[in-house]
């Protein structure tokens, strides 16, 4: 599997989806005609609200989740951690799925136990919405004048998300 990580900030906007009643069918490899492979992308950067603080009192707010399988969503079912409290199956997911956070040379459910409850928060947005939409972006309406646009949640600056 060819995994891409791509920043918001140059992250293209996705292409809308074809017509079902589209003329070229396309499969794996893309068009009929012998276009190139078609590509997924599966590893998306955020950059946390706050950070997570480490031993040594460093900072680390930059990190990549990658897309989760099957397996990610039922083995921690079996984790005696989340047996005896299902709340805790978040936390145990997240250790899973986020594969690097700043200069730590692992994640695992430790670290995201002891990340602050805003930056948990949106680990749990931020996969929902590239799990279960495929992106990281929500369009939003200003309570102000109406307008509606597009925001990207992973933030790609100091302060963004």
């Amino acid at each position: 599997m060819r995994r891409q990580i791509a920043s918001p900030a140059s992250a293209p906007a996705p292409a809308p989806a074809p017509a079902l009643d589209a003329a070229e069918p396309t499969g794996p490899e893309g068009p009929a005609s012998g276009g190139e492979p078609e590509s997924m992308r599966t590893e998306f950067a955020f950059r946390l609200p706050r950070g997570y603080v480490d031993g040594a009192g460093r900072v680390h707010r930059d990190g990549v989740m990658r897309l989760a399988t099957a397996r990610d969503e039922l083995v921690p079912l079996r984790d005696d951690r989340v047996r005896e409290n299902p709340a805790y199956l978040s936390v145990v997911l997240l250790g899973r799925v986020v594969v690097s956070l700043g200069t730590l040379a692992e994640v695992h459910a430790g670290v995201i136990e002891d990340m602050f409850a805003s930056d948990l928060a949106f680990l749990q947005d931020f996969y929902r919405r590239v799990n279960a939409e495929g992106h990281t972006r929500a369009q939003v309406t200003c309570p102000s004048c109406a307008t509606a646009f597009a925001v990207d949640l992973a933030g790609d600056r100091l302060g963004e998300s």
